[in-house]
């Protein structure tokens, strides 16, 4: 039987070794992950289709993988020197866009060990978002599947005002999940809450997102999702050089994800 310290080690030790866990300049990209588990039947799956969460558009575990019994969910956290080159307001840094695309790029092979060590073991196993089914709608800034979403139901965290989710790692990084039919004991959820870790959705005594944003699409109200979209594409004037040198398809902001109290912990 597959043990979860195994799958953890596993990510570790690719972090460690792939050279794609490096910017050009050398800066490693990700420090050492958060692994979480959940329950493919959790009634929290069918709640994600209400429209107030994420919509009907959602597709359930079992809808990805007939059978599936376990999601893994996982965490990357950048280290404090991609954070730190993200600092300043308006342009993104080069870092910062190395991070988002070749970062994703080691993401994408995390998903595939993990598939192909639950296959090894005997079981059955997808990433939905490297699937051919999977689908963002970039207008409306909806997927079928939300590594968020399930991240929070594995117990990795609890969202903020930004919308990103704070975990003990803070909420500066990527998530990647795989669906298998192998069991795995779930992860104790520390709240069914889904905001209880952001402060200003407590008592209103931080707020530091509203500031960093230099879109305005945070607000006491939440996240304006055009505006953030129209950021992105204002963002090309910043990094289209950067963008054309390294063939990136577009750029990339995360301003709210860093210099703020949840940028590396969940905030006091």
């Amino acid at each position: 039987m597959l043990e979860s310290s195994s799958l953890n080690e596993a990510i570790i030790s690719l972090l460690d070794s792939d050279s794609e866990n490096r910017t050009p300049a050398g800066d490693k990209i990700y420090d050492q992950p958060l692994v979480g588990f959940v329950d493919a039947a959790d009634p929290l799956f069918e709640k994600m289709k209400d429209d107030a969460i994420i919509g009907s558009v959602f597709r359930l575990p079992g809808e990805w993988l007939p059978g599936a019994v376990t999601i893994i969910s996982y965490f990357l956290p950048f280290t404090m020197a991609i954070k730190k080159a993200n600092y300043k307001i308006n342009e993104p840094s080069e870092d910062w866009m190395h991070a988002r695309f070749l970062g994703e790029k080691v993401n994408d092979k995390i998903r595939n060990l993990i598939v192909r060590m639950l296959t090894e073991s005997g079981g059955r196993a997808i990433a939905p978002v490297c699937e051919p089914d999977f689908a963002y709608d970039h207008d409306r800034g909806l997927s079928n599947w939300s590594e968020r979403h399930v991240a929070f139901a594995a117990g990795l965290g609890t969202f903020g005002l930004s919308r990103g989710l704070i975990t003990e790692k803070g909420m500066a990084g990527r998530f990647g999940s795989v669906i298998t039919d192998l069991n795995f004991p779930p992860s104790i959820r520390s709240s069914e809450v889904y905001y209880k870790d952001c402060p200003f959705l407590i008592d209103k005594s931080c707020g530091a997102c509203i500031d960093r944003c230099p879109a305005g699409a945070i607000s006491e109200e939440g996240m304006d999702k055009a505006a953030c979209k129209g950021q992105i594409e204002k963002l090309d004037q910043f990094s289209g050089a950067i963008r054309d040198k390294y063939s990136y398809p577009y750029s990339a902001c995360g301003k709210c994800q860093v210099d703020v109290p949840c940028e590396n912990s969940i905030p006091d």
